[in-house]
């Protein structure tokens, strides 16, 4: 994360970046969770916003004196060949008037830091500096400010889909005359999607029972319950019990497994297994001893798979008190004044939450077969940089709760090759699907046009009450064309589907 990002807060951006899955409604389609506004958020691995930009297939942010020599960019593509699998070699020349442009705003951006005999400092002529560092003392720095635009520039005429990866890069020339570059780029492979048309699913339920419609009541009375002080029997599950508790470990007492005063709800799953089962059937004022044994994937390494005793002193049992279900409570806890209209109501939400979970079964039943079907020599960076995009957005999540993922990580116990494990087959499934719509959509002719683009910027701003020119800055037009035609192709597969019939 850069230091900018660091130091300010999230704007709007930032949130509806890693949202926009949502909008559109697949949560498989690739966004990039990347603020390109305000706040600068970047990845996690500490790339510039302008390296992650042009790593990501988007054109460097253009800051400084070097934005017009980067708007009057003349690039030319000499050649583009396949060198190896999803790997092509581009030799792209860049004019020397522009490249000449870059090498000033260069100078510019650094004299200030020169400091040469009989100056001041950052008052040296640039003729002199390059007598005296050589001619090209500046053209290292022109050269990046230059190439990551020209990459992209270049292979989008050569109609290549860039991958975030290592990539090659060679000078072969640098002067006056020319800036002439060769680069060895990763892009996205050659795919394959056959029979995607007939795929059968397996319907999900509509029906919404009595049993249903009694259950959610229950939960309304949970939350609108009281707790109450049990003195006549012994603790049950569900119970709250207040508890003091001290952990030995070879006979002494071991860090954090004390406490006194401790409100724990038995059945809830917050202590490690066995330790809430063992106070059922216990009464207030007992103390006892537990033995339990630490989960071996425990976060704190010294008690990975240990076995230890609990001592246990039960002060208090309650348990939650529910509310009849009557006109009374009908009208405290909803806008009804009979218990028959406050069914009806729950009866139709409850179907109308039915059809939207059949309708993700059925996606998801359609995205398992269609990374079936895929055929393709898929990249490995390709599921590392959805594995980071994935990471980028549960941390911009943290953040906006206020907390880092760093300290997430460290109080988990989680290191960082835990934590990518744990998403690398999620991003795979993401990654597959997203190839294999992308194929369908150009087999079945779905793709957006200008039109279709300009109405989504619209829309995203309008949800997002923000300026649809900080849209447009945010989120690059092919990327938003190939998330329309994702959904669309998505919705084409959906329609052609078949229902599995019972056997």
């Amino acid at each position: 994360m850069t230091d900018r990002a660091v130091e300010s807060d999230f704007c709007t951006l930032c949130f509806f970046a890693c949202n926009l899955c949502l909008t559109i409604g697949h949560c498989y389609i690739i966004i990039k969770t990347v603020c390109l506004i305000d706040c600068g958020f970047a990845a996690r691995d500490g790339h510039t916003v302008g390296r992650l930009r042009a790593d990501r297939g988007l054109k460097p942010k253009k800051t400084g004196s070097v934005c017009s020599a980067l708007e009057e960019n003349k690039m030319t593509l000499k050649s583009s060949n396949k060198v190896e699998t999803n790997r092509y070699e581009l030799v792209i020349e860049i004019d020397g008037e522009t490249f000449m442009k870059a090498v000033e705003a260069v100078y510019k951006r650094q004299s200030k830091n020169i400091t040469l005999p009989g100056f001041r400092k950052g008052k040296a002529p640039r003729r002199l500096i390059e007598k005296e560092y050589g001619e090209g003392v500046f053209y290292e720095d022109a050269i990046k400010d230059l190439y990551p635009t020209a990459v992209v520039d270049a292979a989008e005429e050569a109609n290549l889909d860039i991958v975030r990866d290592h990539i090659d890069l060679d000078v072969e020339q640098a002067d006056k005359e020319a800036l002439v570059l060769k680069v060895v780029i990763t892009v996205e492979p050659e795919v394959s999607v056959n029979d995607y048309k007939g795929i059968e699913y397996t319907p999900a339920s509509l029906e919404v029972t009595d049993e249903d419609i009694d259950e959610e009541i229950k939960k309304v009375q949970k939350r609108n319950g009281r707790l109450v002080t049990v003195e006549d029997r012994a603790a049950e599950d569900g119970d709250v019990t207040v508890i003091d508790f001290k952990g030995i470990l070879d006979g002494e007492a071991f860090e954090g497994g004390t406490a006194e005063n401790y409100s724990l709800t038995l059945g809830s799953g917050a202590f490690i297994p066995g330790f809430e089962e063992q106070i059922i059937g216990h009464k207030a004022g007992e103390e006892f001893t537990i033995d339990v044994t630490f989960p071996e994937d425990y976060q704190a390494e010294e008690l990975k798979g240990k076995a230890v005793q609990f001592e246990i002193k039960l002060h208090e049992i309650k348990t939650n008190e529910l509310p009849e279900v009557d006109d009374e409570f009908v009208k405290d806890v909803s806008e009804f004044d009979t218990v028959d209209e406050y069914k009806a109501d729950l009866k139709t939400k409850l179907e109308e939450s039915r059809k939207n979970e059949a309708e993700n079964s059925k996606e998801n039943q359609i995205a398992e077969k269609l990374q079936e079907l895929l055929e393709a020599e898929i990249p490995e960076a390709m599921y590392d940089n959805q594995v980071d995009s994935i990471i980028d957005e549960f941390a911009m999540n943290l953040r906006s709760q206020g907390l880092d993922i760093n300290t997430y990580m460290q109080y988990t116990g989680l290191t960082e090759d835990k934590l990518r494990e744990t998403y690398r087959d999620r991003a795979e499934a993401q990654v597959k699907v997203r190839l294999a719509l992308k194929k369908i959509a150009e087999l079945e002719g779905l793709q957006a046009t200008d039109e279709d683009v300009e109405n989504k910027y619209s829309e995203l701003a309008e949800k997002y009450k923000v300026d649809i020119s900080r849209v447009k800055a945010a989120f690059a037009k092919r990327d938003i064309a190939r998330d329309i035609e994702s959904e669309r192709a998505m919705n084409f597969v959906k329609e052609n589907a078949v229902e599995k019939t019972a056997d």
